[in-house]
């Protein structure tokens, strides 16, 4: 588990899974992907992040408040598939109630600070080019536009205007930092 100042960073539990549900079912929060997810595919996705913590090391997370509300996720990932792949991501989605309130980035930035302490070397992150919220965080938690490495994901409908993904990236940085001010 990682806390910050206002959040607990833990594995997903059987008990997130209608909180996550109604996320990912929200068109709002679904924007910037093909569809909503159903319950069943929220239920697998957790059955997936929850095998991958066990046999990687890494998985997408439940973010929390500090009462133990879900707000969403955000973690660390091996996406396969992709032509960025290999490779560790960053990725987050909260509930609409979270938005514009820093969580995606502190979330994230304490991800790439428990990424930086396991040894990483590189962190990516993608969305759609039309997701600008998505692409603000990156920008907010220090990732770069990394467009050599766009490209036009393979599981989204060739035309489709989601299909196209913007990529940033981080670099570790000097770890651990080494002056109170870096921190």
């Amino acid at each position: 588990m990682i806390e910050t100042d206002r959040l607990l960073l833990r594995p997903f539990e059987p008990r997130d899974l209608a909180a996550f549900a109604a996320i990912n079912a929200d068109p709002r929060v679904m924007r910037y992907f093909p569809s909503p997810k159903t319950d069943a595919e929220t239920a697998e996705m957790l059955d997936r992040c929850a095998e991958r913590w066990r046999t990687v090391g890494l998985a997408f997370s439940a973010v929390t408040d500090r009462d133990g509300r879900l707000l969403g996720m955000c973690g660390l990932h091996r996406p396969e598939g992709l032509p960025i792949s290999p490779c560790v991501e960053i990725g987050w989605r909260l509930t609409p109630s979270a938005w514009g309130k820093g969580i995606a980035s502190e979330a994230a930035r304490a991800w790439l600070a428990w990424g930086w302490g396991q040894g990483l070397s590189e962190i990516l992150a993608y969305t759609p080019t039309l997701n600008a919220p998505s692409r603000a965080v990156m920008a907010r938690i220090g990732m770069a536009e990394a467009p050599e490495l766009a490209f036009d994901h393979p599981e989204i409908a060739e035309g489709h205007p989601l299909r196209p993904m913007f990529v940033a990236r981080i670099r570790r940085p000097a770890w651990p930092p080494s002056s109170p001010c870096a921190r």
